[in-house]
């Protein structure tokens, strides 16, 4: 009789969060104290890839996870680490983002990052996302998507999932009135669903989809 895999638990889902978080705690202290973009990166990578192939609650199932040979990513290419100014936004009104799912998810906009890629101006909408425990959210889509990238978009920030944004005008105050950040999408990553129908994933909203093509972060995910 073949052996079967036991499902995931609770708390293979509290380890996995805690290691994602962990993951970006040391690539924000690496980018703090000045190293190499190129060699943080890789190292970041290394990590997610070892979680996707042996993680219980990896995006990937067990069949999928037994052969994973790792992500697909464009180089990293210093020009998509942009300063953008993030501003905070006050209005309460829901945006409905599409799914992959039967149903739309409502996200309320915290902010908008404002930047410059090559000689394009680029606004994206930050929202606050209501799921465990709500957090901030950055989607995007831009015109290698349904091609080079997963077509539905992908994240460059979860923040309930560790990815936090890396403020550069942190004074330490409490409160958060915005400021410059730093936004890296050689980190950009696909949704879940971009690996296996299961899961249900928040999905670009039309204001993020952008009119410019962003070769960095992960590629279409190809099994």
């Amino acid at each position: 009789m073949a052996e079967t895999t036991p499902p995931p638990t609770w708390l293979d889902l509290y380890d996995w969060r805690a290691r994602v978080a962990a993951m970006y705690r040391e690539r924000a202290r690496r980018i703090a104290e000045g190293d190499d973009p190129v060699t943080v990166c890789d190292a970041f990578r290394a990590t997610k890839d070892a979680l996707f192939a042996s993680h219980p609650q990896s995006p990937l199932d067990a069949e999928a996870r037994a052969a994973f040979r790792g992500l697909s990513y464009f180089a990293y290419d210093p020009a998509f680490c942009v300063t953008a100014t993030l501003t905070s936004e006050t209005a309460e009104d829901e945006v409905l983002a599409p799914s992959s799912g039967p149903h739309a998810m409502p996200l309320r906009r915290a902010g908008r990052v404002s930047f410059t890629l090559g000689e394009d101006a680029v606004t994206l909408a930050v929202y606050w996302i209501d799921v465990y425990g709500g957090g901030l959210f950055l989607p995007f889509r831009d015109t290698t998507s349904g091609g080079e990238t997963y077509g539905a978009g992908r994240y460059l920030h979860d923040t309930v999932k560790g990815s936090e944004l890396l403020r550069l005008d942190d004074t330490g105050e409490h409160g958060y009135p915005g400021g410059r950040v730093l936004l890296d999408f050689n980190y950009a990553y696909n949704p879940s669903c971009a690996y296996d129908p299961r899961w249900v994933c928040p999905l670009t909203p039309p204001e993020n989809r952008l009119a410019v093509a962003i070769r960095a972060g992960e590629q279409v995910f190809h099994e």
